[in-house]
């Protein structure tokens, strides 16, 4: 399991690395790199994905200052991390608290 500490750290220490795919998707989306890190920093982990391939990865529950709330799906991967993607989460993948995957039916 991956403990939201250890992310916070990676990130505090600089040791957390943005890939291709998630800069790609945070400029699309319009999130900035300050916001992943108020997410980290404020949030949660909400769901775990300990059999993610090649490293373990969870998702990051956190809302910012601008009163947006994201997703940030992060790895870790021994010394650091990885920023996979980042989104604003709906309600039609989430219930209304936003942390809760929806059942699919």
């Amino acid at each position: 399991m991956i403990d939201i500490e250890k992310i916070r750290q990676y990130y505090k220490d600089d040791s957390l690395i943005i890939s291709k795919h998630a800069l790609t998707r945070i400029r699309e989306r319009h999130i900035s790199i300050s916001e992943i890190g108020e997410c980290i920093n404020a949030g949660e982990i909400i769901e775990q994905y300990p059999d993610d391939w090649p490293f373990p990865s969870c998702l990051i529950f956190g809302a910012v200052q601008s009163g947006r709330i994201l997703h940030v799906v992060a790895s870790e991967e021994g010394d650091g991390g990885r920023i996979i993607t980042a989104y604003e989460p709906d309600t039609i993948t989430f219930e209304d608290d936003l942390k809760t995957r929806r059942k699919k039916t």
